[in-house]
C-alpha cells in the first residue's frame, strides 16, 4: 500500500456514474411498480452499494481502510436507462473514488442480478469517475502564479555553527520550499544567539522577502531562545499555522508536545520557528504546505482562495 502517513485529513468526496439499460419497458414499469419477484429493486440495489462501500479494502489489496463519512445513491430513468449515481463522503488521507466506483459498480451488478429472471437483454454500461474533489491538489494557490516568493532558511544551532556536526533540517526545509516553487535566496547558520536570530530577521524583512524559516532552538532548554526572541518582533502571532504543525507533530511523535514552534507576520513577511530535529523540520513541513502558501494573498488583501 502506498505510504500516506505524511499527509493530513482532509475532505474527500468522490461521484460515480453507471448506466443499466433494460431491453423492455415492462421492466420499468416492473421497477417502479415494485412487482420485481426477487423484491423492490431500487431499496435492495441500493443496501447492496453500501455495503460495497464499506467493503472495499476488503477486496481491493491496495486500498486503504477509511471511515466512511456518508454515501448517498441516487437513481434516474431516461427511456431503458437507468442512471445510478453515487456519492461517498470521508475525512482522511486519501480519497474514495475506488469506494464510489466499487458501490455503484455492485449496485448495478445487484440490479442485473434482480432483474435477470424478466429480462434476458440488460447490460450494464459505463461505469465512471464523475467528479472528485478534497486533498492538497484542490488547494492550489492561485498566488504563486503571479508572484514568484522569496525565502531565507535560517538554522540556529551551536554546535553546527561551531562545526562540531552537520546541519540536515535545513537542507530538508530548503528542499521543501523549492519542490513548491519558493526560492531559498539565503540558507545561513548562526549560534542560537539572540542578537544572531534578532540580525537575521530584520535584515530579510527589510529585504522585503516573504517568508523567513528559522529551525533549531524551540526547545525547553534555557539555550533555546529562537522563540522568546522572536515573539517580541512580530506584528502578530498566527496561531492557526501553530496549532496545526504541534496537532500533526503529536499524531506522529508524542514529544512534539514539547516543541515551541512560533508562526506569525512582520511587515508582509512570514515568519516561523520549527524544531531543529531533521524529523520534527520535516513533519512541520509538510503539516502546513502548500496551504500555507495561500497567506500571501490574504497579507496582500487577496482574501480567501475557495
Amino acid at each position: 500500500m502506498v505510504n500516506i502517513t505524511e499527509k493530513s485529513s482532509t475532505l474527500r468526496i468522490a461521484i460515480a456514474t453507471a448506466v443499466v439499460r433494460v431491453s423492455k419497458a415492462e421492466t420499468i414499469e416492473a421497477i417502479k411498480s415494485r412487482s420485481v419477484p426477487k423484491g423492490d429493486v431500487f431499496e435492495m440495489s441500493k443496501a447492496a452499494g453500501l455495503l460495497a462501500v464499506k467493503k472495499t479494502p476488503d477486496l481491493l489489496p491496495d486500498c486503504h481502510p477509511l471511515p466512511i463519512e456518508y454515501t448517498a445513491i441516487t437513481y434516474r430513468i431516461d427511456g431503458l436507462d437507468i442512471h445510478v449515481e453515487m456519492e461517498v463522503h470521508t475525512i482522511y488521507k486519501t480519497g474514495v473514488e475506488v469506494e464510489a466506483m466499487h458501490g455503484v459498480s455492485v449496485v448495478a451488478l445487484n440490479m442485473y442480478d434482480m432483474l435477470k429472471p424478466i429480462d434476458k437483454g440488460i447490460e450494464i454500461g459505463t461505469i465512471k469517475l464523475l467528479r472528485k474533489k478534497g486533498g492538497k491538489s484542490d488547494f492550489k494557490n492561485k498566488f504563486l502564479s503571479k508572484k514568484n516568493l522569496k525565502a531565507a532558511v535560517i538554522v540556529c544551532s551551536d554546535t553546527i555553527s561551531a562545526g562540531q556536526k552537520q546541519d540536515k533540517a535545513g537542507k530538508v526545509i530548503q528542499e521543501k520550499l523549492e519542490g513548491f516553487g519558493v526560492e531559498v535566496v539565503d540558507y545561513t547558520i548562526i549560534p542560537d544567539e539572540k542578537n544572531s536570530i534578532e540580525t537575521e530577521l530584520l535584515k530579510h524583512v527589510n529585504a522585503g522577502l516573504n517568508l523567513v524559516i528559522y529551525t533549531g532552538g524551540t526547545g525547553l532548554s534555557i539555550r533555546d531562545v529562537t522563540p522568546d526572541t522572536l515573539e517580541p518582533l512580530l506584528d502578530r502571532r498566527i496561531p492557526g499555522i501553530e496549532e496545526t504543525i504541534r496537532r500533526y507533530g503529536q499524531e506522529r511523535m508524542p514529544y512534539a508536545m514539547l516543541s515551541r514552534s512560533i508562526v506569525g507576520e512582520k511587515n508582509g513577511t512570514l515568519v516561523m520557528a520549527l524544531p531543529g530535529s531533521t524529523n520534527g523540520a520535516r513533519e512541520s513541513m509538510d503539516a502546513i504546505f502548500p496551504e500555507v502558501l495561500h497567506v500571501f494573498g490574504v497579507l496582500k488583501g487577496g482574501g480567501h482562495v475557495n
